[in-house]
């Protein structure tokens, strides 16, 4: 995983009020629940005594303690009481548990994944406000994150995977792409057309960047959109569960029908006919070798590869901490 960033990893009503929630994350255990007033904690879900799960044990407000010997712990991860040795006993500093800082952000739960402390807080699609309304879902795949993710960068597979939604009308000649990078976001636009015989047309044969045209966005670490028009998008968190498994966070969000009602079932056919789209690229995507992508690997990539390519490149740099 790419080490001291922001990643998206729950959705904020999946942790409710004097509840443990135990989930893994980046290959490790972490357990998050919410203080007496709201506000998230997360913790390495293994106590620091016996290695127990803290996800099964008791929520006491501002605490939680241990279902196997009662260790009780407060919000930043120190240990309070240790039942065994009295209520007046000392308790070493080392009695800690590593911690995590988690933020709520636009209906998202991110976590700081690395050792150092976070120096931003986190970002999103920077207009994706509050005035949209959406519906979303969960899909587990077990493959890598970063093959998740190269899915949806994927040009070239559309008219084939898709052929009978989002890729119908045998566009399978692929111009460009036009791409542009900005700090450590991807943004790419499609110019995909039925091939007579014509050459592909270079990015500098192709329209300059319209940001309000159609277009894809990735920003790394997870956080992935398709910007359809300013008032509908699709936008996808790979979550990261560990080195074979990514759970995918599906979620369609509009600002263009804004009446009760009729908005909960625009809502709900833009996700039931997203959905559709996701399930035909799984059945593709678990079947690739390996289920993790690097840089450097046996593949013979094509100019339309643009997008996947950028990507590897600018994780790789990520990962060597350039």
């Amino acid at each position: 995983m790419i080490p001291n960033q922001w990643y998206i990893v729950l959705e904020p009503q999946e942790i409710k009020k004097n509840q443990l929630v135990g989930v893994t994350r980046f290959g490790e255990r972490l357990v998050f629940w919410r203080k007496s007033d709201g506000s998230l904690v997360c913790f390495q879900d293994k106590c620091v005594h016996r290695g127990a799960s803290l996800a099964i044990g008791e929520h006491l407000g501002n605490e939680i303690a241990c279902p196997f010997h009662g260790f009780r712990y407060d919000e930043t991860g120190r240990v309070t009481l240790i039942p065994a040795n009295g209520k007046s006993a000392q308790i070493a500093s080392y009695f800690h548990i590593k911690t995590y800082p988690v933020r709520e952000y636009l209906g998202w739960v991110f976590l700081w994944w690395g050792e150092k402390e976070p120096t931003t807080e986190p970002f999103y699609f920077s207009d994706i406000d509050a005035s949209f309304s959406w519906k979303s879902s969960h899909h587990l795949w077990p493959v890598h994150y970063s093959r998740a993710i190269e899915n949806q960068l994927d040009l070239v597979h559309l008219p084939f995977v898709h052929k009978t939604t989002i890729g119908r009308g045998n566009r399978t000649l692929v111009n460009g792409p036009v791409q542009v990078i900005q700090e450590n976001t991807i943004s790419f636009w499609v110019y995909n057309e039925v091939d007579h015989g014509q050459t592909p047309k270079k990015a500098s044969e192709l329209p300059p960047p319209d940001p309000t045209r159609q277009h894809i966005q990735f920003i790394f670490p997870n956080m992935w959109q398709n910007y359809i028009t300013e008032k509908m998008r699709i936008l996808v968190a790979f979550v990261p569960v560990d080195e074979t498994h990514t759970l995918i966070y599906l979620r369609t969000a509009q600002k263009f029908v804004k009446t009760p009602g009729i908005r909960q079932i625009v809502d709900s056919l833009s996700l039931f006919f997203s959905k559709i789209v996701l399930h035909q690229d799984e059945r593709v995507v678990i079947t690739q070798i390996p289920v993790k992508s690097a840089l450097h690997m046996d593949e013979k990539l094509i100019p339309g590869d643009l997008p996947i390519i950028t990507y590897r490149q600018m994780r790789d740099r990520l990962l060597q901490g350039s």
